[in-house]
């Protein structure tokens, strides 16, 4: 049952719309989020005792951990599911099982410079110049409606890059005359370009022409007492409008979620606790991603008044550390960020600074040398991932700078600890204060960072690995392997019965491979 007038509040707050929420625990951890057609509705739900009797094990731990929530309202059903699965990937919620793998929604991709361009269906958006539609909310309609739109627009279903003579014997499509067929030069490439154009512009909801075409089909199957036909039509109407609908594409979370209470309250109080002379406008966050020494990364993300400011988010690839080292890891992202920002700040000192500039930590930029140099300042305060030990290791490298004026502070997860530069013991701040959840916050947003940067970089690699020779193997077999092993080299030291453990690997193809990968050792 709602426990604070916090949370009446907000249920009262809730508007009758489309949205997702996010339940929180005392500690401001995610522990569930959900998606609603009508959100005060659904998250009133909740809290209504005559409901508790009914509910599982799992629903009522869940209900007795919530101590505070978060809603984004949005437009359709259809972004609320998408919003949900992409805020499910990023916080992970203990409660919450659908979308936690790395399965995405589908996507509808066409690449224009193909011999013959076909349109496929994927779930990774790549940097290789195709045209991509969605995502998707429902796969089923997706696929139906790319069938009805080749039909349509007398599109190819066939999956050869280059189709030719011989593809064509075989094509169920050509021969069906559902295909102009420019395989055998039925239709020249620009007049099948032509139709490819159209069938994207009814993609991206430009044309209503086959929308008008099928209600006009609908109307006179219905008047025929052909109401079957009719309901099948209905059913494309109602597969085309779920899929050529606007949908908001949330590529990060929302601006507008609630990431504290009050950001500048928050600010505040971060200032006081922390005894700063200035409140803490600017905070830039550090963290540190690796799996087991290999691909170790860091990130630095950057909040302007207690909001993400992504312009400012910068990323390492750590260069000097060899194995598992998180402090030299740190020292390292600090030291190259500030020997980088003092360098930066030295040149536009030469042009000159004013005391106005000097009184806010800012440098005075002529308008010839304005662009993007006016952000360009030192934080207020700079937050670390971690305990002494990181920060003693970010303290010292800016101590080597001569930026020892800069408030340094680390937060360690376990118990939510605050250290801070010459203090033996740490700060604990009460759970529900604003100015902690600011700062998990800036640590959470650096630690999403460095992973997907991590993550990156491991699938670049997977791609131009050694693996990719092994016959049959695969991007997940290989994902699997290096995710479990960490490298190559490692799983040259393993057994054959360490690698059958791996997902996809049975007895006889671990067999295969260690083989393989011995053979590939002695070369």
């Amino acid at each position: 049952m709602p426990s604070s007038e916090l949370i009446r509040s907000k249920l009262s707050e809730l508007p009758h719309k489309p949205g997702v929420y996010l339940m929180k625990d005392r500690f401001g951890t995610v522990v569930y989020v959900g998606k609603a057609r009508d959100l005060r509705k659904r998250v009133s739900q909740y809290f209504h005792p005559s409901r508790r009797h009914g509910w599982d094990l799992k629903l009522n731990a869940l209900v007795e951990a919530i101590h505070d929530l978060d809603a984004h309202q949005v437009r359709t059903e259809a972004e609320a599911l998408l919003l949900e699965g992409k805020l499910i990937k990023e916080f992970r919620p203990r409660y919450n099982v659908s979308f936690r793998d790395d399965k995405r929604f589908l996507l509808l991709k066409v690449n224009l410079n193909d011999p013959i361009p076909r349109f496929t269906l994927t779930r990774l958006r790549q940097e290789d110049g195709a045209k991509y539609f969605g995502p998707f909310a429902s796969s089923g309609a997706v696929r139906r409606t790319v069938a009805l739109a080749r039909r349509r627009f007398r599109l190819r279903g066939c999956r050869a890059l280059t189709p030719g003579e011989q593809d064509y014997k075989h094509c169920l499509y050509g021969n069906l005359k559902f295909c102009t067929a420019p395989c055998i030069a039925n239709v020249t490439r620009e007049d099948y370009l032509g139709q490819v154009t159209a069938a994207c512009e009814f993609l991206e909801g430009q044309s209503d022409e086959l929308k008008t075409e099928l209600e006009s089909e609908m109307k006179k199957a219905a008047l025929a007492l052909n109401f079957e036909k009719a309901a099948q039509i209905r059913d494309m109407l109602d597969d085309l409008r779920r899929t050529v609908e606007k949908t908001q594409k949330f590529a990060r979370v929302p601006y507008k979620l609630p990431v504290a209470i009050d950001p500048g309250s928050a600010l505040l109080e971060l200032q006081e606790v922390l005894r700063m002379p200035c409140t803490p406008r600017v905070i830039e966050g550090f963290d540190i991603s690796n799996i087991s020494g290999t691909f170790a990364v860091a990130s630095m993300v950057k909040f302007s008044d207690g909001k993400p400011d992504r312009a400012g988010y910068r990323r390492f690839k750590i260069r000097t550390v060899v194995g598992q080292n998180d402090f030299a890891c740190m020292a390292e992202a600090v030291r190259r960020r500030y020997a980088r920002l003092k360098q930066e700040l030295s040149g536009l000192g030469a042009l000159g600074t004013s005391s106005e500039a000097a009184e806010k930590n800012e440098p005075k930029v002529t308008p010839q040398h304005s662009n993007a140099r006016v952000g360009f300042r030192y934080p207020d305060l700079i937050l670390i991932d971690g305990g002494k030990g990181q920060l003693g290791s970010a303290l010292e490298e800016l101590e080597k700078l001569d930026l020892r004026h800069i408030p340094v502070i680390g937060l360690a997860k376990e118990f939510e600890e605050i250290y801070l530069r010459g203090e033996s013991e740490p700060l604990r701040l009460s759970h529900d204060r604003g100015a902690l959840k600011l700062l998990q916050r800036v640590r959470d947003e650096s630690h999403r960072f460095a992973n997907t940067y991590s993550a990156e970089l491991r699938l670049r690699r997977i791609s131009e690995s050694l693996l990719d020779e092994f016959p049959g193997i695969g991007d997940r077999r290989k994902s699997d392997l290096l995710k479990r092993f960490g490298s190559v080299q490692r799983l040259r030291r393993v057994t054959e019965e360490e690698i059958a453990t791996v997902p996809g690997f049975g007895g006889k193809m671990a067999s295969e491979f260690k083989a393989w990968l011995d053979a590939r050792s002695e070369r």
